[in-house]
């Protein structure tokens, strides 16, 4: 065996990877997706964990055995499996998987040796992991290796995090081999990997430069590149940028192969950001710039589509790794059932903002400077601050001081705009006199996933100015993505909208009759910013400025006949959806 493979059971192996999130792929789907990955001619699927999917809330947790009847699933498609658990994972995903609730209270703390954080990471690690242990390969299972924290070197330089991290793996019993992975850079590498735990790299091209850094930190053991990066997310307001071209992708793939190396495709198949879980980045080479929110779509230019279909890079990666094989590659399973027949609606039902957030609304707060998303326990979703400008006086200009992330203004009950950026000046800079009733709809982006800024808070995080003076008195009332479930929709109370007329801001409702279910992309012409639910299931965030134009709905989501969709509409309604 060469110095760079794995042993498994005595024999050398190479692993050859593609990353997969199974919280990414509707369940009913994960079958198709690895058998995908099969036919791609990979033997093993990479997933993160995110954290704050898991745990909302301290103590209270959801779905946590999803990530364990994955791995069954992984097993029965005959792959071996890689898992990434964190504490933080990046991934693209609303605050690098930190819980918001933790970040908030803890801040710069974070991904060091505090041992507040620490008792945390236990916790969660001591729920998560027994259902990874017990699918280890050394007990019949598809799990063969565990990363400890993600790209550290990334971010910090604190040794005894790191080591902390991998004794607690250790001593929740992980027997496989550990990893860190971290970008192939001599500070980096240095920041981010453990003595005694194999270090992996990750970058999209120049393999050999690249293992040649690595080999200057660890002269021996396997080669890996953790994340081969084949496409690329988006963010949106940008342009739909040019994919890369399958051809060069396909040949920076097969020198990392002849370098020996085994390698994770990241991603295999990027699937979709629902529930509005994608995070956000900031601009700039030290990531300190404007905000940079990640669209619903995690499509990532990969080889397997968002809809499971196979691409032109499939096609280029599929040659080069059949010739790795030990025998004739399968053949890709049959694609999923697409819609029958496209179909629109109108959507007539409609309930204003402040009767949405008195029905679905969270407690409402009542102090002298407003609260942030994390103070009110928000991760995604809405906060309407409302504050009394005092009077008799005359006109200044308002401006708010600390937002994030963009806010719909109201002044007197009447709407005055839309404005973003951390100092954002209202109502096009024109004055208004006190007494007045100033409401700002306020909501996050995506929290960052990357970067020095992880964990920053959301929501108005200094104050509303009359003039330079600060106006104390808010009150502060969340409206979480997770409150509109069925049950809670139904006892809004909506009216009917009249005919032709749009822009109204608030909770939408309509039906679209369904013939042949299967996998859709659901249009909505003229509407602005929001979000969109299908029979209760969240398809993500919508927003009219690009370069996504329409949300994939997955097949098992639909049923034959009425289907019931919501939009919660913050800036401006169209009439209608459309599937297709």
């Amino acid at each position: 065996m060469g110095d760079a493979d794995f042993l498994l059971d005595g024999r050398p192996v190479r692993l050859l990877s593609g990353a997969l999130h199974y919280f990414r792929v509707h369940e009913a789907q994960w079958g198709h997706r690895l058998a995908m990955l099969r036919a791609l001619g990979l033997n093993c699927v990479e997933t993160y964990v995110p954290w704050n999917l898991h745990e909302p809330e301290p103590g209270r947790y959801g779905d946590v055995g999803r990530l364990g009847r994955f791995l069954d699933a992984v097993a029965a498609a005959g792959l071996w499996a890689i898992v990434r658990p964190g504490p933080y994972i990046c991934a693209e995903w609303e605050n690098g998987g930190l819980p918001h609730w933790l970040t908030g209270r803890l801040g710069r703390r974070v991904r060091s040796d505090d041992a507040e954080f620490l008792v945390h990471v236990e916790r969660w690690f001591r729920r998560l992991l027994p259902q990874v242990v017990a699918r280890q390969v050394d007990r019949g299972g598809p799990v063969v290796l565990v990363q400890a924290e993600n790209e550290y070197g990334s971010y910090g330089s604190d040794a005894g995090y790191l080591r902390h991290v991998v004794d607690l793996l250790l001593g929740c019993g992980v027997t496989v081999p550990l990893c860190t992975s971290d970008g192939a850079e001599d500070h980096m590498l240095t920041g981010g990997s453990v003595p005694g735990v194999l270090a992996t790299v990750n970058f999209g091209s120049g393999a050999r430069e690249a293992f040649g850094v690595l080999r200057r930190h660890r002269p021996e053991g396997p080669l890996m590149c953790m994340e081969f990066w084949c496409g690329w997310f988006r963010h949106w307001g940008e342009g739909r940028g040019v994919p890369r071209d399958p051809a060069e992708a396909a040949r920076a793939l097969r020198e990392v192969l002849e370098c020996g190396a085994s390698v994770n495709l990241y991603m295999a198949h990027g699937g979709t950001s629902f529930g509005g879980w994608a995070g956000a980045n900031r601009a700039g080479e030290l990531h300190e710039g404007p905000l940079q929110p990640t669209v619903t779509s995690y499509d990532y230019d990969a080889p397997v589509d968002e809809a499971g279909r196979p691409t032109e890079l499939f096609r280029r990666l599929r040659e080069v790794l059949a010739e790795y094989a030990e025998g004739p590659l399968p053949e890709p399973p049959a694609p999923p059932a697409r819609l029958g027949a496209p179909v629109g609606a109108a959507l007539r039902d409609w309930a204003p903002l402040p009767r949405v957030l008195e029905v679905l609304g969270d407690e409402e707060w009542d102090g002298p400077v407003p609260p942030s998303f994390e103070e009110l326990g928000v991760d995604r979703g809405v906060v309407c601050y409302r504050w009394e400008v005092p009077g008799p006086r005359r006109g200044y200009p308002l401006s708010v001081r600390g937002l994030r992330d963009r806010a719909a203004v109201w002044v007197d009950g009447v709407r005055a705009g839309v404005v973003e950026g951390e100092d954002a000046v209202l109502c096009g800079g024109r004055a208004v006199a006190g007494p007045a009733v100033v409401e700002l709809w306020v909501e996050s982006l995506g929290r960052v996933n990357y970067g020095p800024r992880l964990g920053e808070p959301k929501g108005v995080t200094g104050g509303l100015r009359h003039e330079r003076q600060y106006v104390h008195g808010v009150r502060a009332r969340g409206l979480r993505v997770d409150a509109f479930t069925p049950g809670a929709v139904a006892r809004v109370g909506f009216t009917s909208r009249e005919e032709g007329r749009g822009g109204e801001p608030g909770l939408h409702r309509g039906v679209l009759e369904v013939v042949g279910a299967g996998d859709a992309w659901l249009e909505l012409p003229g509407w602005v910013r929001g979000f969109v639910w299908v029979n209760g299931f969240c398809l993500g965030r919508h927003w009219c400025v690009g370069p996504q134009e329409s949300l994939f709905v997955p097949g098992p989501v639909l049923r034959e006949g009425a289907n019931e969709v919501w939009v919660l509409e913050l800036e401006g309604a169209g009439d209608g959806v459309r599937l297709a």
